[in-house]
């Protein structure tokens, strides 16, 4: 019995060394990553609420759904909500606005941080310009395609195809990108198009999502990235915010709204701090 409890022992003491050792690999490259941005960025940067972030990436947004049918308005909402108005570490540090993982093919640089898994590994781009067009690049896959049969002007039946084709786990997705959209007349960015048009971009479209489907898995799958021996992120029901952590990202990731997050912790803000312990179920 002693020597199995001995091994058991081993076992552990092994788990948390090689965690340590991950975790410390991890937060090195972030630092890594974030000092390269501060350099790039002259220790400078900027700072927006909603309406000088939807002006600063609306043209992106048009250009985008120029070419592949994705509603302005809908790139605008989702890249508002993942970002935190562009304001979020994941936006600052790795120019990624709307939570794009890392995949087996991926070949650029990673920036880690806590989501449905501890240090799940996030793509780092150039630019946010870059992770605009990344996002229309992860929109164009079998599971989206019946999307892209819609006019690029109907955001309300984008926001419910999103959900449909399991975009989000929250059930109130679809209300939370239209009442952005409303909110702040994103509509107004989105422009209709002539059935002849429409025909000619779907076929465009459509031809790249049938060349993408044989690579679906190796394109779209997250790699595993969580040191060995990591454990959940929820314990006893809590979160502890960490940093880059946004009130919309955590109640995404548990799958509840911003106001039942908030109802759940008595809130009546939507500040959080780092180290803010919160209830999650």
């Amino acid at each position: 019995m002693r020597s199995s409890h001995h091994l058991l022992l081993i076992v552990i003491v092994a788990l948390l060394i090689s965690s340590c050792g991950a975790s410390r690999k991890f937060s090195k490259n972030n630092k890594q990553i974030e000092k390269a941005a501060n350099k790039a960025n002259n220790n400078s940067y900027k700072s927006y609420n909603t309406l000088s972030y939807i002006d600063e990436f609306k043209a992106v947004a048009i250009e985008e759904m120029n070419a592949y049918g994705i509603p302005a308005s809908i790139t605008l909402a989702q890249g508002i909500l993942e970002s935190g108005s562009g304001n979020s570490d994941l936006a600052k540090y790795a120019n990624n606005h709307f939570g794009i993982k890392c995949t087996s093919d991926w070949k650029g640089k990673n920036y880690f941080r806590d989501d449905d898994q501890k240090n799940d590994c996030f793509r780092v781009y150039k630019d946010a310009r870059e992770s605009f067009k990344d996002h229309s690049e992860f929109l164009k896959r079998k599971r989206y395609s019946f999307l892209f049969q819609l006019d690029k002007n109907d955001y309300k039946s984008w926001a419910q195809g999103l959900r449909t084709a399991g975009y989000a786990t929250n059930p109130k997705y679809p209300d939370l990108l239209i009442n952005m959209i409303e909110k702040y007349q994103l509509y107004q960015y989105d422009q209709p198009e002539s059935e002849k048009q429409k025909i000619a971009r779907e076929d465009r479209v459509f031809t790249e999502i049938n060349e993408n489907i044989p690579q679906e898995k190796k394109k779209f799958t997250p790699v595993e990235t969580p040191p060995p021996g990591a454990k959940p992120i929820v314990a006893n029901g809590t979160y502890t915010v960490a940093k880059g952590d946004t009130l919309y990202n955590i109640a995404k990731r548990f799958n509840l709204t911003v106001d039942e997050l908030k109802m759940l912790n008595e809130m009546t803000t939507d500040a959080i701090k780092i180290g803010q312990v919160l209830t999650v179920k």
